[in-house]
């Protein structure tokens, strides 16, 4: 039994360094990436929440880029599309330096 509680301590602490980790990651690098034209790449996420993605049949960037902030800013549940984009530039905005 002690040995059953010691592996699922160990395991919830290893997750929660991961998981802080990740998000220090996010915030001091990931993000901060997108500071210098935050416009662009919320306009990569709109096309990908819209639907609209024959742009990125040319420029695989943009595909990668959105695909990038969704997964560092996932959008709520019944949270709608405006209202993500602008907590999304708020995301974006206070990684910036």
């Amino acid at each position: 039994m002690i040995r059953i509680l010691s592996v699922f301590g160990l395991t919830a602490v290893a997750m929660i360094v991961i998981f802080r980790a990740a998000g220090w990651y996010a915030d001091t690098a990931a993000l901060p990436r997108y500071c210098d034209d935050p416009d662009l790449a919320l306009r990569y996420v709109g096309n990908i929440l819209s639907g609209n993605t024959r742009d990125f049949r040319t420029d695989r960037r943009g595909y990668v880029v959105a695909s990038k902030l969704i997964f560092l800013v996932p959008q709520r549940d019944g949270e709608s599309e405006p209202a993500y984009l602008l907590r999304l530039r708020a995301a974006i905005g206070r990684s910036c330096p």
